[in-house]
């Protein structure tokens, strides 16, 4: 039986598959399957992808049949530079108009929900749709986009659209880092290959180390090949991510959490989070 790993195809999660041994893993009978995170969130829970990075919300709605792996995250204090609300108008005055959010994540989704209607108090209108601003704002006023979408858009509409970083917005209102993204794997995979989930943990953070110890410089040199953009903002990109998930991360994602149920975007609380203890030593 294989182990089917999840790799989020955006590039903010890439320093903890930069450096992995693929062909090491792949002998250990591991496969890797590449996709957004709303298409991996659905994969992990019909038991098609194992293990891997997936939406920090993804993991809230399956809380008891996942765990978490530790030191693995994608976190911001503060801005995350790629998460946009894209608007025709300031964000205080969206109260009562229409928001078309992107199909391609859970976790951003929600949290714009937490922030348009929990911090400011209002009452929004939502259709989702495929990531584009184009399409999307010919009958909204504001969009959602994650990820590399988002940043393709910050550089073309910029300065032609009211634009504001979700996570800056969270880290203004609570203090606290918002984790978009976390690294789980299922209570089943776990229980039947517990060894081989420990040789894929490691190998995740040895690839996360190995891209901090360098700077990201050879994996942003790649970026740039394949994505565009100017090194300088890449450089400056994944300088402000974090890729730790330690007590503060843990303390901000379970508040999210908090206040999705409150809000009832969540349909059962999380109670605590299951972070697998055996990470090291198996």
């Amino acid at each position: 039986m294989s182990v089917v790993i999840g790799e989020i195809s955006y590039t903010n999660i890439r320093p903890f598959f930069f450096y992995l041994d693929r062909p090491m893993l792949k002998e250990h009978n591991c496969q890797f399957v590449p996709q957004v995170p709303a298409q991996l969130n659905n994969e992990m829970a019909k038991g098609r992808v194992d293990i891997g990075g997936i939406s920090s919300f993804a993991y809230a709605e399956h809380a008891l049949e996942y765990t978490l792996l530790p030191n693995l995250s994608v976190t911001s204090y503060g801005a995350v530079n790629s998460i946009f609300l894209f608007s025709k108008v300031p964000i205080n005055e969206l109260n009562g108009k229409k928001v078309a959010l992107t199909w391609s994540s859970a976790s951003s989704v929600n949290l714009l929900k937490i922030i348009l209607e929990h911090f400011y108090s209002m009452t929004i209108s939502y259709t989702t749709m495929n990531p584009n601003v184009g399409s999307m704002l010919e009958d909204h006023d504001a969009c959602l986009l994650i990820g590399d979408d988002a940043i393709v858009a910050k550089r073309e509409y910029g300065s032609s659209l009211h634009h504001y970083d979700l996570g800056e917005l969270w880290f203004n209102q609570t203090g606290l880092p918002m984790t978009f993204a976390v690294f789980a794997v299922r209570n089943e995979t776990l229980r039947h290959h517990p060894s081989l989930v420990g040789l894929i943990y490691r190998s995740f953070l040895q690839s996360k180390l190995e891209s901090e110890s360098k700077n990201y410089q050879p994996m942003i040199a790649e970026i740039v090949k394949s994505h565009g953009g100017e090194k300088s903002f890449w450089d400056h990109y994944f300088q402000k991510l974090c890729n730790d998930f330690g007590p503060e991360e843990q303390k901000g994602l379970f508040y999210y959490y908090q206040l999705l149920y409150k809000m009832k975007y969540l349909t059962n609380p999380v109670e605590k989070l299951q972070i697998w203890d055996g990470a090291i030593s198996k």
